[in-house]
């Protein structure tokens, strides 16, 4: 008998491990009326959850004027990249933070019209261990080159994946310090995510970005193909595009020391 209750306690302690390990959004109450749910990965002055719980960057701004002018309530959550993708591919939330325009990815989410800022794409390599890179990704094969999950390097380097030799890691942390490991020879990431957490770890004689970049990507809003307010992405683009025109898009970006649209 005590063995049986001792069995069924332990189902349901692992059962309630498991719910408890499932993504907050799963679980989380329903939308409230005009609550616009919000998701992004930890992206540097764009997307971040402050020490506090409170949320910033330039993309958090620009939302919180955008709820305000428009009477939207906001809820934010992050998430690892891959799964907010795959969150608002699902219309299980309303408005994705930053990502890049691929041809791949309009098939599964809408972008806004108007970028709202623009990131330069590299190749971080140890300082003591340089490999030749003159923009020929026939160079790299054989190259032991770490990428970050879900992230788009744009055409070329998409085109010449199958061909290079690529791991995947979930961090610019990791990527970092597997670079610096000689785990591998090449981090590809972009240098507004990068160049912080290189000084933060003390980095900075240790690695550095190659020239010429890989990519300059443009970064968006992006939204399910039939979002629940259906007024919401061309309410933003009029937004945006003010902006814009007033020189104020590119004022909030110099803020945050992020490269304008």
């Amino acid at each position: 008998m005590h063995g049986s209750v001792s069995r069924r306690r332990a189902l349901i302690s692992l059962c309630g491990m498991a719910l408890g390990a499932l993504p907050h959004f799963s679980w989380s109450r329903p939308p409230a009326e005009h609550e616009l749910v919000v998701i992004g990965t930890r992206f540097e002055n764009i997307y971040e959850r402050r020490p506090n719980g409170e949320f910033g960057g330039m993309g958090v701004d620009l939302l919180r004027l955008f709820a305000q002018r428009h009477g939207y309530q906001l809820r934010f959550e992050i998430y690892p990249w891959r799964r907010a993708q795959e969150l608002i591919n699902g219309a299980r939330a309303d408005v994705l933070v930053g990502p890049y325009k691929t041809v791949e990815r309009t098939r599964t989410m809408l972008f806004s019209g108007q970028a709202f800022f623009q990131d330069q794409v590299a190749f971080y390599v140890r300082a003591d261990a340089m490999p030749v890179w003159e923009g020929d990704y026939h160079m790299l094969r054989g190259r032991r080159i770490v990428t970050l999950n879900g992230w788009n390097y744009g055409p070329a380097f998409t085109k010449a994946a199958p061909q290079l030799n690529i791991s995947v890691t979930n961090s610019v942390e990791n990527g970092l310090k597997m670079l610096t490991a000689a785990h591998v020879e090449m981090f590809a990431t972009n240098r507004r995510d990068t160049d912080p957490v290189v000084a933060a770890l003390g980095m900075q004689d240790k690695v550095m970005a190659l020239a010429p970049l890989i990519d300059v990507q443009d970064a968006y809003f992006a939204y399910p193909l039939s979002p629940r307010f259906r007024d919401m992405p061309r309410q933003m683009d009029q937004m945006l595009a003010e902006m814009k025109a007033r020189g104020e898009l590119q004022k909030l970006a110099r803020r945050y020391g992020v490269i304008p649209p």
